[in-house]
C-alpha cells in the first residue's frame, strides 16, 4: 500500500534487551520478528513460563507474542504521527516477561515513518493586503505547510502558480522552520488590478509524492511598509500538569512601527496540532494564551506553538512558544498481580514462591519511585526482584488446621510529596494434606454388658476426631485382629466402621468369660492413611441365672448319707454342715440356708450363712432316733433361685440300736434259717469291719492323717465339685471352710462321731475357691480302691455263706 520495503532491525544489548525497527501502519498480525529466537529461548516452554508482553502503562497493547512460534506480531494499528507527532524518532518500549524463573527483557520498537500524510496548510486560503506602494523585491511571508510525516516524507518543496507580480522564495530558518515568502517582482498597480489570486503548492519527498495547496488572495492597498515585531524571538514557560482551566499560560506581544491602522497588530496561531487546539486558546487582540483543557505530563511533556502577529495590511511576523509541562505526584501506584498460586499446600517449605506482583507509577523521578510492603503477622513477605517486580514468598510453616485462609493487604507507596499509595487485597487458601492421625476422645474405653445379652445389641461407642479436611479427616473404625479365649475377636464383637458403635456378636456367659480387651483402630482416608488405636475393656456383668448347687450332702440321695448324732449331744453341738456353691458372683452368689421341714422342728437349727446344723437343745430320750431335715439353699439374686437337699440323722451311740436291725431280729426269731442267716451276716460284718479297721490302721500309720471311713462324713470328695464352678473377683460362695473326719474307735462296736479339726486340703480354700491338693487326691483314690477291694471280698464271702445256709 505504501510502496515501502518492509525491514526489521534487531540488536541485542548486554542486558538482554532487543530492538526492532519496522514501518508504521502494518496490518494486524504482521510479524515484527521472532523474539524467542533472537533471545535464544526455547519456544516449547513459552506457554509454561507464562510469556507475555508488559506494556509499561501504555494505554494500548500494540504488540503481542505468538506462544507457539515465538513471533512478535502487530496487535493494534500503529500510527507514528499519533504516537510521536513531529518527533524525528519514534519508539515504543515494553517488557517481555517470563516466569519460573522470573526473566525480564526490554524490547524497543522503532516506528519508521511512511508517506501516509499530505502537506496541509493551516488555512484554506491566505489573505494578503499589499500596498501598491510596495517596492519591487518586497517580501510577504506565508505560513508554511505542515506534513505530519518526517524526514524525506515531510514537505520538501513549494511551487507558486505562474503570475505577473510575484515569485516564491523559500529559506530555512533556525529550529527547522522554513520561511516562505512571496517576492514582489513587478510593482502592483491598484488601478489596474485590485486583487491577485495565487496558488501555492507544497510537495513532500515521498514516493509517490503527496502535495497540498492554498489559495492566496492579494488585495492591493495603500502603503504599509512596517511589519510587526515580537518582543521575544522564542517564548519558554513551565506549566504544572493538572493546572485548572482558564489558567493564563503566557502573553505574547508584538509591536508595529506604523501608525494608525497600519500599526494595529492581531495574533493568531500558526500551524497547531489537533491536540493542542483542544488545550490552548489565543486572544487575538491581547496575545494571551490560556488553558481550555487539561495538560497531563504523562501524555505530553512539551508543546511547541507558533504564534503569528500581523497588522491590518498583511505584514506579519512569527514567534515560537515552548510550553514545558512539569510533573506533579498525581498518579497513585498501580499494583498488578501477575501470577498467584492458590491454594497453597500446608506442607510448603518456607521460601516457596506463591505469587509475582508488579508495581507501576506513571509519574517521573521521585514521584514514580515506589516502595511495596505487606502487613505484619502473616507468614508471607515480599522479596524485590527485577526492576519493579516483587515475589510473594512464604516465611514459615503453614498449618491449615490452625488457619486455612489468609487475607493479605499489599500496600504500594511512592516517594512524592505528599506521597500517594494504593492497596491490593489478596485471598490465599491453604490446601490440606494428611498430617494428622485420628485422635480418640478417651485414652481407653470401658464397656459393661449384662450376660445373656441379645446378639447384635450395642455395648458402647468409640469416637475419634481428625482435624484434617474432607477425606483426610474422614475416620473409619475397625477391630484389630486378636484372639479372645482362643477364638477370633470377630466372633465376639463387631464395630460400625462409620459410627464407631460396638455391637455384641454373641450372647455372653459370665461364668465362662468375665472380661476381655480389644483394640479399636481408627484410620482416615488420606493418602497415605494415618491411624491410631485405643483399648476397649469389656466387662461382663453377672446375672442370676444359676441356682445354688449343693455339694454336701450328695444331691443324688444316696441312702448311705446318714449322720450319727450322739445321744449326749448338748445344745449348740455341731451335727453336720450343708455345703453349697453358686456359679454366679456378687450378691447373686450370697447363699442363705433354711430348714423348711424337720421331723422335730425345735431340735435342730441351721446357720443362715454358714450352713452349719447344730442342736438347739440337749438330746432327750423322748426324741425320735430318726430325724429327717429338708434344707433349702437360696441365693440373693433378683429373682432368687434355690435348691433343696435332705439330711438323715440318727440319734444313737451304737449301730446295734438302729431300729431296722432290732425289728428284723424280732420278726424272724421264729425261723431257724433266719437265725442262721443273721449269725452269718453278723459274722461276715464283723469280719468285714475288722478287715476295714486293719486297713485303716495301716493307712493311718503310713500317712498319719485321718481318713474318711463313713459315708456320712462331711469331707467333700472332689467329684462333688461342679465342673463349671469358678470364683469371680474373690466373691466366694462359702465363707467358712470345714472338713471333718469320722472314724470308729478300735476295739469297740460303738460309733463315735468326733469333731477333730478343720483343714483346707481338698476343700474350699482361703481364697474361696474349690481346690484339691495332690496328696488328698492320692489318699482318697487309694482309700476308695482299698474299700472297693474290701467290699468285693466281703460281699463274696457273704454270698458264699448265704448260699451254704440256704443249702
Amino acid at each position: 500500500m505504501f510502496g515501502l520495503l518492509f525491514f526489521v532491525l534487531m540488536a541485542h544489548t548486554a542486558y538482554g534487551d532487543v530492538s526492532y525497527s519496522f514501518p508504521e501502519e502494518m496490518k494486524r498480525g504482521s510479524v515484527i520478528g521472532n523474539i524467542a529466537k533472537d533471545l535464544g529461548l526455547d519456544v516449547n516452554r513459552l506457554s509454561s513460563r507464562k510469556a507475555r508482553i508488559d506494556t509499561e502503562g501504555n494505554r494500548k497493547r500494540y504488540c503481542d507474542i505468538n506462544l507457539n512460534t515465538g513471533e512478535l506480531t502487530v496487535a493494534e494499528r500503529i500510527d507514528r504521527e499519533g504516537l510521536c507527532r513531529e518527533k524525528l524518532t519514534c519508539y515504543l518500549h515494553f517488557e517481555f516477561v517470563l516466569e519460573y524463573p522470573l526473566e525480564l527483557h526490554r524490547v524497543n520498537l522503532q516506528i519508521v515513518d511512511i508517506n501516509d500524510n499530505s502537506p496541509v496548510f493551516s488555512k484554506d486560503f491566505v489573505k494578503l493586503d499589499i500596498s501598491e506602494s510596495a517596492d519591487k523585491g518586497a517580501r510577504f511571508r506565508v505560513n508554511e505547510a505542515r506534513d505530519p510525516d518526517i524526514g524525506q516524507n515531510s514537505v520538501q518543496s513549494y511551487t507558486l502558480q505562474r503570475n505577473d507580480n510575484f515569485v516564491l522564495a523559500v529559506n530555512s530558518e533556525t529550529e527547522g522552520v522554513k520561511n516562505i515568502e512571496l517576492v514582489l517582482e513587478k510593482e502592483l498597480d491598484r488601478e489596474r488590478e485590485k486583487e491577485v489570486t495565487l496558488i501555492l503548492t507544497a510537495v513532500d519527498g515521498g514516493t509517490p509524492p503527496r502535495s497540498g495547496t492554498v489559495a492566496i488572495h492579494v488585495t492591493v492597498l495603500d502603503a504599509n511598509d512596517n511589519a510587526p515585531v515580537f518582543s521575544q524571538a522564542v517564548y519558554k514557560v513551565s506549566l504544572p500538569e493538572n493546572s485548572p482551566v482558564d489558567t493564563v499560560v503566557l502573553t505574547v506581544s508584538a509591536t508595529d512601527a506604523d501608525e494608525g491602522q497600519n500599526g494595529y497588530v492581531t495574533y493568531e496561531f500558526g500551524h497547531l496540532t489537533e491536540t493542542a487546539k483542544q488545550i490552548f486558546s489565543l486572544d487575538e487582540k491581547t496575545g494571551e494564551i490560556k488553558l481550555v483543557g487539561s495538560v497531563d505530563f504523562e501524555d505530553d511533556v512539551r508543546y511547541e506553538i507558533i504564534v503569528e502577529g500581523k497588522d491590518d495590511y498583511g505584514l506579519s511576523t512569527i514567534t515560537k512558544v515552548f510550553i514545558d509541562v512539569t510533573d506533579i505526584n498525581d498518579n497513585a501506584p498501580v499494583i498488578v498481580i501477575q501470577s498467584l498460586s492458590s491454594p497453597i499446600p500446608e506442607n510448603a517449605f518456607p521460601g516457596t514462591e506463591v505469587g509475582i506482583i508488579n508495581v507501576q507509577d506513571r509519574d517521573s523521578e521521585n514521584n514514580g519511585q515506589v516502595r511495596c510492603s505487606i502487613q505484619q503477622n502473616v507468614p508471607f513477605k515480599l522479596v524485590p526482584s527485577i526492576k519493579n517486580y516483587y515475589s510473594l514468598v512464604t516465611t514459615g510453616e503453614l498449618d491449615r488446621e490452625l488457619l486455612s485462609d489468609y487475607n493479605l493487604t499489599i500496600t504500594a507507596t511512592d516517594e512524592g510529596s505528599p506521597p500517594l499509595s494504593s492497596t491490593k487485597n489478596l485471598h490465599l487458601t491453604v490446601a490440606d494434606v494428611n498430617d494428622n492421625p485420628p485422635v480418640f476422645q478417651e485414652h481407653n474405653y470401658r464397656a459393661h454388658v449384662q450376660e445373656n445379652n441379645k446378639p447384635g445389641s450395642s455395648i458402647c461407642s468409640v469416637s475419634a476426631t481428625d482435624p484434617d479436611w474432607r477425606q483426610n479427616g474422614t475416620v473409619v473404625y475397625s477391630l484389630l485382629s486378636s484372639d479372645v479365649n482362643g477364638a477370633p475377636v470377630s466372633s465376639f464383637l463387631s464395630i460400625n466402621g462409620d459410627t464407631g458403635v460396638i455391637h455384641a456378636v454373641r450372647s455372653f456367659d459370665y461364668e465362662q468369660l468375665k472380661s476381655f480387651k480389644v483394640l479399636v483402630l481408627a484410620r482416615d482416608n488420606g493418602s497415605p492413611p494415618l491411624s491410631s488405636n485405643v483399648s476397649v475393656s469389656v466387662f461382663i456383668s453377672d446375672e442370676n441365672d444359676n441356682s445354688p448347687q449343693i455339694l454336701y450332702p450328695s444331691p443324688e440321695g444316696n441312702s448311705f448319707m446318714t449322720e450319727m448324732v450322739p445321744k449326749a449331744a448338748q445344745a449348740g453341738s455341731l451335727v453336720s454342715k450343708v455345703i453349697a456353691v453358686d456359679a454366679d458372683s456378687g450378691q447373686n452368689a450370697w447363699l442363705s440356708y433354711h430348714i423348711i421341714k424337720a421331723t422335730d422342728p425345735g431340735l435342730f437349727t441351721i446357720g443362715v450363712h454358714s450352713g452349719e446344723i447344730r442342736t438347739q437343745r440337749d438330746i432327750s430320750e423322748s426324741d425320735s432316733m430318726k430325724q429327717n431335715l429338708i434344707v433349702s439353699v437360696r441365693d440373693n439374686g433378683q429373682p432368687s433361685l434355690s435348691a433343696t437337699c435332705a439330711l438323715y440323722l440318727l440319734i444313737s451311740d451304737n449301730l446295734a440300736e438302729v431300729p431296722e436291725l432290732k425289728d428284723m431280729s424280732h420278726d424272724e426269731s421264729s425261723s431257724k434259717l433266719t437265725f442262721y442267716l443273721i449269725i452269718a451276716l453278723v459274722s461276715v460284718s464283723t469280719f468285714f469291719l475288722t478287715f476295714i479297721i486293719i486297713i485303716l490302721a495301716v493307712r493311718f500309720c503310713r500317712r498319719r492323717k485321718p481318713r474318711l471311713l463313713f459315708d456320712g462324713a462331711v469331707a467333700i470328695p472332689s467329684a462333688y465339685l461342679p465342673p463349671n464352678y469358678a470364683e469371680v473377683e474373690g466373691a466366694g460362695t462359702l465363707r467358712s471352710t470345714y472338713n471333718y473326719d469320722a472314724y470308729l474307735t478300735t476295739g469297740s462296736r460303738t460309733s463315735d462321731f468326733k469333731f477333730v479339726r478343720s483343714y483346707n486340703e481338698g476343700t474350699l480354700t482361703a481364697d474361696l475357691t474349690l481346690k484339691k491338693t495332690q496328696s488328698a487326691v492320692d489318699d482318697l483314690e487309694g482309700l476308695d480302691s482299698e474299700m472297693s477291694d474290701s467290699f468285693q471280698v466281703g460281699l463274696r464271702l457273704l454270698f458264699m455263706f448265704f448260699i451254704c445256709a440256704l443249702c
